[in-house]
């Protein structure tokens, strides 16, 4: 039994290698979402034809880290809307929490989506041992290349990397 809790503790502590690694094709994601109260079905094909997608997936909504993290996307939004990109938060939450945190942590932002055990699998955003997401950041070109991923519980280096990704590629795009 502690040697189980060891590995279980060592797992949800470190960072993993997210699966799906630059250059690889996103999977298709078409799932209830909410934007400032309301829900939609979000459709991350169709997203794509404005501009590169930030995907950030978080373990649940209203906790500490990913409300931080929250705010943190919507601090830089600006940000990232001027490099043409838009921010979709992903959880396991239901749509009804979602709904709420759109309002009060995204402020409305940037839609937050309702994943299932299938999404999460898709993009290997599943933490270990669990049913919640792990704290994994993509960003997906138009194309539907992954052109940068990030795999870890530590909140503090998704906004910072997904940007500054989105602005590498955005510069790299210029004729």
């Amino acid at each position: 039994m502690k040697l189980a809790i060891l590995i279980a503790t060592l797992l949800m502590s470190s960072p993993a290698l997210a699966a799906l690694k630059p250059g690889a094709i996103a999977p298709k994601l078409i799932a209830p979402a909410a934007l400032a109260g309301k829900s939609f079905e979000y459709d991350l094909t169709a997203a794509r034809k404005a501009g590169p997608v930030v995907l950030y997936f978080f373990p649940a909504a209203f906790t500490q880290g990913c409300t931080l993290e929250t705010r943190e996307f919507v601090e830089n939004h600006g940000a990232f809307r001027k490099a043409g990109a838009t921010v979709i938060g992903v959880s396991t939450d239901t749509i009804e929490t979602l709904k709420r945190f759109s309002v009060e942590e995204c402020r409305g932002k940037f839609p937050v989506v309702s994943a299932n055990a299938a999404i999460l699998s898709a993009f290997d955003a599943k933490l270990p041992l669990g049913t919640r997401s792990n704290r994994v950041s993509y960003v997906v070109a138009p194309d539907g290349q992954i052109i940068y991923a990030y795999d870890s519980l530590d909140y503090r280096r998704h906004v910072t990397g997904t940007l500054a990704a989105v602005q590498n590629w955005k510069r790299a795009k210029r004729p």
